[in-house]
């Protein structure tokens, strides 16, 4: 599914228009991303935790040569899904 269909779908089942829709998707997006840089989560029950997690810096090896290469640390989004959504799936 991608955002034109999720837009059409929310606006389906929320009886909004479709420009609504893709406005909430949006402001959604925007509201966990701005979360997320701030290092805070974003809890929604039943569905899922949005958080980060911190990568240290580290040797790595190009495949192609074999050379060691050094992986700077990083920032990294991370998803965990709530029990209701891995019960949904599951049963799918």
């Amino acid at each position: 599914m991608n955002k034109a269909e999720l837009s059409d779908f929310i606006a389906d089942h929320a009886d909004i228009s479709k420009a609504k829709a893709g406005q909430a998707i949006d402001a959604f997006v925007a509201a966990v991303t701005s979360a997320l840089k701030k290092g805070d989560s974003v809890t929604l029950v039943g569905f899922g935790t949005f958080t980060t997690a911190e990568r240290s810096a580290r040797t790595g090896r190009n495949p192609a040569t074999g050379d060691a290469i050094e992986i700077p640390a990083s920032v990294s989004p991370k998803f965990k899904p709530g029990k209701q959504l891995k019960d949904a799936v599951a049963k799918s």
